[in-house]
């Protein structure tokens, strides 16, 4: 099924205000009035225009941003949480590290800086975005990809 390029528009309409305020709370019902077409619509449209669902496609920049602010500052993990648009530290814990296989701690540590030499930004994100594809629940049951296993076969 093809999508036009007004519909695209619009779908890329609503994914640029994801991207330019993740931390903000955006229920379909608000994606779907900015991009002017029906909840039920807006959602099959994207994942199909996207490969992810809303809702997952915010949980990736979510977390994308968590990771930059953990790499690049020394802000408490509650004040990144926070930014982040997460309103429980313990569920903000419990995704980063469902999504990149450690807490956002253990990332830190692992980046201190100095231990190596920093990568372009553009090349770090792209080396650190999550692989949503699979759902954060078939992971903790073991049933699902993860970045780590690629040749595990995408489950949709």
């Amino acid at each position: 099924m093809n999508q036009t390029p007004e519909l695209l528009r619009r779908l890329l309409r609503a994914k640029d205000h994801m991207d330019r305020a993740p931390q903000e709370t955006w229920p379909i019902a608000r994606l779907a009035q900015v991009s002017a077409v029906s909840e039920a619509y807006f959602a099959r449209q994207f994942r199909q225009a996207f490969g992810l669902p809303p809702h997952r496609y915010l949980l990736t920049r979510r977390i994308e941003r968590a990771v930059a602010l953990c790499r690049d500052t020394d802000l408490p993990i509650t004040e990144i949480a926070l930014q982040t648009g997460w309103s429980s530290l313990g569920t903000f814990g419990r995704i980063f590290r469902d999504i990149t296989g450690q807490s956002p701690g253990e990332l830190r540590a692992r980046l201190l800086p100095g231990t190596a030499v920093p990568a372009p930004e553009c090349i770090a994100r792209a080396a650190s975005r999550p692989d949503l594809k699979t759902s954060v629940s078939e992971k903790r049951l073991g049933g699902g990809g993860s970045k780590k296993d690629a040749h595990t076969p995408e489950v949709t």
